[in-house]
């Protein structure tokens, strides 16, 4: 019995070499796809932290946060392709790395999918206030020297003849009419005083905390890429002497849009200011 199962034995071993080389041969892109999702999203990280860090300009961070978001796609589009192709084959290969790289591809390509939504639903614009007509203006910070360059509408008939300042009121008012300057029954170096604490609380730098004059100036800096925003309130008496009227201004320092930062930013702050967010009158 012996004699008579060794050259079953002996057969054996080539037929498992030959079943399992196919398999190995077919998960190539198994190794693709993983290699792609997880590279796509440690790409993407390195150039927004490389960003922060100042080794390559923002404008680079960018790029290769977008080559890398497209390096998910073609992830994903992998993987799943291979998977209907694969779906009624005898031996399919092992699903665990394509899965995993679309997995990550996934989550890296729908974060920064929120993003390039929000750029779809709010104006390119960086600088929101506010005051359209009087705009609080920066005295210890600077605003950006292209701060109304690249404004939205130039090439449209409705704002023909407008200056930059103008259509920038206009694209702001349509797109925010909501920000507005808002009441504080409290007088204006108290309503100062609370909101150097609140931008301290956020981790905001502040610049300058005028109570007297009823003027704060803070910078918030963003996570990743280390954007800087610069925020600028004006708390002035109300015109019966009741209160004070609060105005917020929150600019960005590179870009052309925010993506609805700083829109966010202030509607979340002078809430957190005044507890409700009122229309002055």
């Amino acid at each position: 019995m012996t004699d008579q199962q060794t050259p079953h034995a002996a057969t054996d071993a080539p037929w498992s070499d030959t079943s399992a080389q196919p398999r190995a041969q077919k998960d190539i892109l198994g190794y693709v796809v993983l290699i792609a999702g997880v590279g796509a999203l440690v790409w993407g990280a390195v150039a927004a932290v490389g960003t922060g860090w100042g080794f390559w300009a923002f404008t680079s961070g960018l790029k290769g946060v977008a080559a890398a978001f497209l390096l998910g796609i073609a992830a994903i589009l992998i993987g799943l392709v291979q998977e209907w192709r694969v779906r009624k084959s005898t031996t399919p290969p092992l699903r665990a790395r394509r899965w995993v790289g679309m997995l990550v591809a996934l989550v890296y390509v729908g974060w920064v999918g929120t993003f390039l939504v929000k750029a779809l639903t709010v104006p390119a614009i960086h600088d929101v206030s506010t005051d359209l007509a009087d705009p609080p203006a920066f005295q210890t910070l600077q605003l950006r020297a292209d701060n109304f360059d690249n404004v939205p509408g130039a090439d449209d008939a409705k704002m023909r003849g407008l200056t930059p300042e103008q259509r920038w009121a206009m694209v702001h008012q349509k797109a925010y009419g909501d920000i507005r300057s808002v009441r504080v029954n409290e007088p204006a170096p108290m309503v100062v005083a609370k909101a150097e604490r609140l931008a301290k609380a956020r981790g905001w730098n502040v610049a300058i905390s005028l109570p007297e004059e009823g003027r704060l100036e803070a910078t918030e800096t963003s996570a990743f890429f280390q954007f800087k925003d610069d925020v600028v309130l004006r708390v002035r008496p109300s015109a019966t002497g009741e209160g004070s009227i609060v105005d917020m201004r929150s600019v960005s320092r590179v870009g052309q849009s925010d993506l609805g930062m700083n829109a966010k930013r202030v509607r979340s702050f002078l809430a957190d200011l005044t507890g409700t967010v009122t229309a002055a009158q």
